[in-house]
């Protein structure tokens, strides 16, 4: 029997073709879980463009994917800065599948960077309210139906190197996953007693559609070409590479896992050993 067979997976940011969300998805599908996966959906303002979000055709493809592979999927749109839809969200998943046993707010803004003194409020906030306030809101929608549930569970969040030290041009990103890891600190605490563990994973670059916009940008903005960049950064990755989706993936596994029972409040690095902290 598969490790997760019979659970119940919530992804949030799963609704894009070859993201981290729909690598997340899949690899808990194969150790057996029934998945959601939601994504925002539509454009709703400037901090949502079409261009880096899980728009509702996008959903659908990886939803197809997903049931191509064996796996039962539902699909649910959701702006995760908004508590009443990710309240909806949670509320599907319990009428599809009849619990959730696994959360994974994946959900996030990386794509609004600039250098300091040009950050708006309206940037500021956008970040923070997606990547910090709509993991809060994943967190207490997973934790009140998995203390009804009496079974346990587990709540994920992808946080980032990110959480753990400093870059340019990334000050709300950067705030925003540290402040995750002060949530998961905070929230075990509580949860450890319904059983229900709460961790972070933080990776490193990951080049999916998002992580080549953060390619462009940061070789633009740093003075080198592309490929220089690239090479720079493998060059200070003790494993000689960035990460890959299913690096990420992998860790999520294992924590929703039976096998972490015991592991709660951490954020755990995958970064090939480039983030020691």
């Amino acid at each position: 029997m598969k490790r997760l067979t019979g659970k119940v997976a919530v992804i949030t940011g799963a609704g894009r073709p070859g993201g981290l969300g729909a690598a997340i998805a899949r690899r808990l599908a194969e150790d057996g879980a029934r998945i959601v996966i939601s994504d925002i959906g539509q454009v709703v303002d400037e901090a949502t463009p079409l261009e880096m979000i899980g728009a509702a055709e996008d959903i659908a493809q990886v939803a197809a994917e997903l049931k191509a592979c064996g796996a039962e999927v539902s699909a649910h749109a959701c702006d995760v800065r908004q508590a009443k839809q990710v309240d909806a969200l949670a509320e599907h998943a319990v009428a599809r599948f009849g619990a959730i046993d696994i959360w994974v707010n994946n959900a996030g803004i990386g794509y609004i960077m600039k250098p300091l003194v040009e950050v708006s409020a309206e940037d500021w906030a956008a970040v923070i309210d997606v990547n910090l306030t709509g993991s809060f809101n994943g967190v207490k929608a997973a934790a009140l139906r998995m203390i009804a549930q009496r079974k346990g569970g587990r709540i994920i969040n992808i946080a980032s190197q990110a959480a753990k030290s400093g870059f340019p041009f990334a000050q709300a990103y950067c705030a925003s996953k540290h402040g995750l890891v002060g949530l998961v600190r905070s929230a075990a605490i509580e949860l450890g007693q319904y059983n229900i563990t709460i961790n972070n994973v933080c990776p490193n670059h990951v080049t999916t559609g998002l992580g080549a916009w953060q390619n462009s940008y940061f070789a633009e903005k740093t003075g080198r070409t592309v490929e220089v960049y690239l090479a720079d950064m493998a060059a200070r990755i003790p494993m000689g590479r960035p990460g890959l989706p299913e690096d990420t993936a992998n860790a999520v596994a294992f924590l929703a896992s039976e096998e972490a029972r015991y592991i709660t409040a951490e954020s755990l690095n995958v970064s090939g050993g480039e983030e020691p902290h």
